[in-house]
């Protein structure tokens, strides 16, 4: 009987503001927790990638850039963060770096949708049309909707 109304006590508190803080149960799924089973360089690869993501919705391309490339030196099998510096480095005319970047992140993840779609863009603007229609055709088994957007890109030729 106690153990209930203890329980019961415990879950009023939670629902009456949450005055009872979770960790302080021992959930396992609690955040505090999960957080401790990251590794430190995992954590920083999160947080730096997270950075870069919020300077690109920014349309700061530079600190996009160098987020990303701090999130990588955390962990260099980050198909995600070698994506979106790809895509940092294309949005500052910088093509060949971004190619590269983009070839990275495909030989981690080879069926990126993401990142194919990106390298075909980016083939556009530098003109090489027909690499970006392989590329197309290799998008489409993945992605119909990315590879609409590669083909109006193509069409347009921007």
């Amino acid at each position: 009987m106690i153990s209930r109304i203890t329980g019961l006590t415990a879950g009023l508190a939670l629902a009456a503001g949450g005055l009872v803080p979770s960790a302080s149960f021992g959930c396992p799924s609690s955040p505090a927790v999960e957080q401790r089973r990251q590794s430190p360089a995992e954590a920083s690869a999160e947080s730096e990638y997270t950075r870069g993501v919020r300077a690109r919705v920014a349309k700061d391309w530079k600190a996009a850039e160098q987020a990303f490339h701090r999130a990588i030196a955390f962990r260099a099998d980050f198909a995600d963060a070698w994506n979106e510096l790809g895509y940092a480095l294309r949005n500052q005319g910088r093509y060949p770096e971004s190619l590269k970047a983009y070839d990275e992140a495909l030989r981690l993840r080879p069926d990126f949708p993401e990142a194919l779609e990106y390298l075909g863009e980016a083939y556009v603007k530098m003109g090489r049309v027909d690499d970006a229609r392989r590329i197309l055709d290799r998008l489409r088994r993945l992605d119909q909707h990315r590879a609409q957007e590669l083909a109006e890109a193509i069409d347009q030729r921007r």
